[in-house]
């Protein structure tokens, strides 16, 4: 008897990929999930623990570059997934990714190795392992950023013109290219989904939301960058994975799917939001007050918005989690989880940011 084809999700213990990961199993009792993750400080062990035992995950520690071990997990090859019974790759959400702007900026070179190598070497693998069947898909997750700056007025469409800004989104850009070439030059069964930014449970405490949640609960000054009108439309991470779910199920190859909220914020206005929540579960007073200017990030992009109405009209998917609900579900998962929190924050490199 054949085994069944295992979805691989890079960097499954990520931010979204962990969310992505729970989805994934939950929507699909018979799914089998090898999760690919070098857990660089951004990919944590602790988000997945919930998943212990269950033999339809199966965890591999390793690099998305690494040539070798992606063809064994493409082919099926791979000895964990011999011994779970898990048969080879037939799909891919490709989460896996040096994500953070700030850090782009000191030191872009792992991005473009992560980012642009690494999808190459999955690209490859997918090429040799697949050639031209028809019933494999490859979803490639990209960002709005890859789109660059937009002025007060318009959204982002599938067919805005690539314009990336930081060294992360150019990174990004680089390898959606790449996806579309192996879509056009070998007819690779691949899709890409750019996304808005988005929030939720195990986001780690480097990003905006997370960060002022933090130092609102601990009585520091917020950072905010610049003036704070920054505007960012946001997501919630569990919408976001059942776009990527709905894609893999449906999409079209060689198509691109834009995700987003319909949810704009100026980081000032979200700042002061955030902090009201904390003192309304806190019992502290006047948190807005420490809301602090710091100077701002080189090359920020002021304004990103989507207009996710392919996704929408051709694949039926659409937000379900009410931002107010949900940013208030986020700050109490911040202020429970506190050995996760603590824990993440003790593995940051150095240096919070922003959106």
């Amino acid at each position: 008897m054949t085994a069944p084809g295992s979805l691989l999700v890079t960097g499954g213990a990520g931010f979204i990929g962990c969310n992505f990961v729970r989805a994934s199993l939950a929507a699909d009792p018979g799914a089998r999930v090898v999760n690919l993750d070098l857990l660089t400080y951004a990919g944590r062990r602790e988000s997945l623990a919930d998943l212990a035992g269950d033999p339809r995950h199966l965890f591999v520690h390793g690099d998305i570059r690494d040539a070798a071990l992606v063809e064994a997990l493409f082919r099926g090859t791979h000895s964990g997934m011999r011994e779970a019974g898990f048969g080879p790759v037939t799909r891919v959400a490709h989460f896996a990714a040096e994500s953070h702007v700030d850090r782009s900026i000191g030191g872009p070179g792992v991005f473009v190795s992560t980012n642009v190598q690494g999808t190459l070497t999955l690209l490859e693998a997918a090429r040799a392992a697949w050639g031209d069947r028809d019933d494999v898909r490859f979803l490639h997750v990209s960002t709005d950023e890859v789109y660059g700056a937009l002025g007060a007025e318009g959204r982002f469409t599938e067919d805005t013109p690539l314009a990336p800004n930081s060294p992360y989104s150019a990174s990004k850009a680089g390898s959606d290219l790449l996806v579309r070439a192996f879509v056009h030059t070998y007819g690779l069964k691949c899709m890409i989904t750019r996304c808005s930014n988005n929030y939720g449970p195990y986001q780690l405490p480097e990003k905006f939301i997370p960060v002022v949640i933090e130092a609102a609960r601990e009585g520091k000054p917020i950072p905010v960058y610049g003036d704070g009108r920054q505007v960012r439309d946001w997501l919630h991470v569990a919408d976001h994975v059942r776009a990527v779910l709905r894609v893999l199920e449906a999409g079209t190859p060689g198509e691109v799917y834009n995700v987003g909220g319909d949810n704009e914020w100026a980081n000032l206005d979200l700042a002061g939001l955030l902090c009201d929540l904390v003192d309304a579960r806190t019992g502290q007073r006047g948190t807005r007050a420490r809301i602090t200017s710091v100077t701002d990030r080189p090359g920020h992009d002021r304004r990103y918005a989507i207009d996710a109405s392919k996704i929408r009209g051709e694949l039926g998917w659409k937000p379900e989690v009410p931002f107010e609900a949900g940013i208030a579900a986020t700050v109490d998962w911040y202020l429970a989880e506190r050995a996760w929190v603590e824990a993440a924050k003790k593995d940051l490199p150095s240096g919070p940011g922003q959106a």
